[in-house]
């Protein structure tokens, strides 16, 4: 297949296309230039390819959760490329892609959700196929659920920031923890594959990013104190 997958829900601008057999990737800390940088990286990515993006099969996102203005770039470039294309899209659950990029089997995603709070969720690989073994939420970092069982990796900036929280919680359960493990657009694109071949594609106007957290904005108070959602 040939597919483009993006995804800007952390600091990070990541982006890679797949044409047939080969694939291309560009990784970068952009931070707040990601809504400026992702269109001509994007334009630059297919020179390098030499395709046209109306020659895709598909385009795929880091639909979130994450930082609310990266997940809604991501969102509204996947949309435009897609109409303008007429090229079906697939939205990914950026934790998934967390422990999709880890490398490892049993999985339990942190991302720093700001507000001293993580996007969590648990997932095991079994035969290539992912299954949530406990659901994605967003809570404070000593809220996380109990998990049964032992051997688990845990992944994600969440686990750079609030460490001594969750280790404690865990504690014999962890086999490692990767912290800067992001949801890149490699990972992305290897769980939108199957995606597509299953027929789940949407059209690009019933796309919609993931929040989790429903709260878009802060209050006048909290941003002089530096926060941020």
């Amino acid at each position: 297949m040939n597919l483009l997958a993006f995804d800007t829900s952390t600091e990070f601008l990541s982006i890679a296309l797949q044409v047939g057999v080969q694939s291309w990737a560009f990784d970068v800390e952009a931070g707040a230039t990601a809504s400026q940088r992702i269109l001509p990286e994007i334009h630059a990515l297919l020179q390098s390819a030499n395709i046209e993006l109306t020659a895709l099969d598909g385009v795929a996102f880091g639909a979130g959760p994450g930082a609310f203005t990266g997940v809604r770039v991501a969102c509204g470039v996947a949309q435009g490329l897609a109409f303008g294309a007429n090229l079906p899209v697939v939205g990914v659950h950026t934790l998934m892609a967390v422990a999709q990029a880890s490398g490892q089997d049993k999985v339990i995603v942190c991302q720093d959700a700001r507000m001293g709070e993580v996007y969590f969720a648990a997932y095991e690989k079994v035969t290539d196929v992912w299954t949530a073994i406990s659901p994605a939420i967003v809570c404070k970092p000593e809220l996380v659920p109990a998990l049964t069982g032992s051997d688990w990796v845990g992944a994600g900036s969440g686990w750079g920031v609030y460490a001594p929280q969750l280790t404690a919680i865990y504690a014999d359960q962890l086999r490692k923890i990767l912290p800067a493990v992001t949801p890149n657009a490699q990972a992305i694109l290897a769980l939108a594959q199957p995606m597509f071949l299953a027929g789940l594609a949407q059209a690009a106007e019933d796309i919609a990013p993931i929040y989790i957290r429903n709260r878009v904005a802060l209050t006048t108070q909290e941003r002089a104190q530096g926060l941020r959602i």
